[in-house]
């Protein structure tokens, strides 16, 4: 199974269709509820909850996710209901519509529960009407949207932002250590479309993390990613030279960080990052270590991009 525990927590949302084909006679027959087999909706909603909830078991590479909300409608095929789902072709025909949606917080999507379910329900009925219809068919099964994690990626900017990437070490600046912290930050930016517009190496010194920070925002450099510095050791000085010429503060991401890393070491609690924007750039000072800025920005990227809308003035 894929590893999935580099995945942000999201609300992941999923809605799917399938349509079970059937005769004009078997539909007068279920609206009268004279089937052989008794209610027809609400035995095959409750299969296509199980479906759901078993699908992990019936697809191997699939996790087992929490399901926090589901609901499973039944309608009669119809033109005026089912137009922005169907081709005119598949309206002209008669038959019951399987509508699926589900919500869930977790590392993965939820899609695949749900065409699982539209899928059993189908079946359900399926056997519920084959002794009233040889002619059933089941089609159309599909994914009609789905939200969060990689899905939600492009609401958070239009176009690509700039970024820049600022490793903090004294050894580093030496050349007696090789960055690999800095390097990760820039190919994770790299991955979703992001501008790496620069990338510096200084000795954890206040006066030269200042003096670069600034001559990016003068440069209007949307994004300033720091790495080093942020611990509690004796050359620790990214964190206070970040503070002293921060404008405003943006606590809420390194809470993120830190919640993040937590639950994948106790060591995180030791970070002492900060955020926040001058001007219209926002500066997010990460660990040095490699692993330590990788969760870092699996924790805020891509979200961390929509605050270059709300420091323009777009809110929300």
């Amino acid at each position: 199974m894929r590893d999935i525990t580099s995945k942000q927590i999201t609300l992941r949302s999923a809605r799917a269709v399938s349509v079970i084909f059937c005769s004009a006679e078997t539909i007068g027959l279920i609206r009268n509820e004279e089937l052989p087999k008794g209610n027809l909706f609400d035995v095959a909603r409750a299969a296509g909850f199980i479906g759901a909830k078993l699908t992990p078991q019936l697809l191997p590479h699939c996790h087992p996710v929490a399901i926090d909300g589901m609901d499973i409608r039944f309608s009669f095929l119809s033109k005026d209901e089912h137009a922005e789902y169907f081709d005119e072709q598949t309206l002209e025909r008669t038959g019951i519509v399987v509508l699926g949606e589900a919500k869930s917080i977790g590392r993965t999507g939820i899609e695949m529960e749900m065409l699982t379910a539209v899928s059993v329900a189908a079946l359900e009925i399926y056997d519920m009407l084959k002794p009233v219809d040889t002619a059933l068919e089941i089609g159309h099964i599909k994914l009609l949207k789905k939200t969060g994690g990689k899905s939600d990626r492009k609401r958070f900017f239009a176009t690509p932002p700039n970024c820049a990437v600022l490793v903090c070490s004294d050894s580093t600046a030496e050349g007696k250590r090789e960055d690999k912290s800095g390097k990760i930050i820039c190919q994770m930016l790299e991955e979703i479309n992001a501008k790496v517009v620069d990338y510096q190496i200084v000795a954890d010194q206040k006066e030269d993390i200042q003096n670069q920070i600034k001559k990016w925002v003068a440069e209007d450099v949307h994004f300033i990613f720091t790495t080093g510095g942020t611990g509690l050791g004796p050359r620790d000085n990214t964190v206070e030279a970040v503070s002293e010429i921060l404008e405003r503060d943006a606590d809420g991401i390194t809470e993120a960080i830190r919640s993040y890393g937590q639950m994948r070491t106790p060591l995180a609690m030791m970070s002492r990052a900060v955020a926040g924007s001058i001007a219209q750039t926002l500066i997010v000072t990460l660990p040095g270590s490699s692993s330590g800025a990788r969760e870092s920005m699996e924790a805020i990227v891509p979200a961390v991009f929509h605050a270059r809308k709300m420091m323009k003035g777009g809110g929300h």
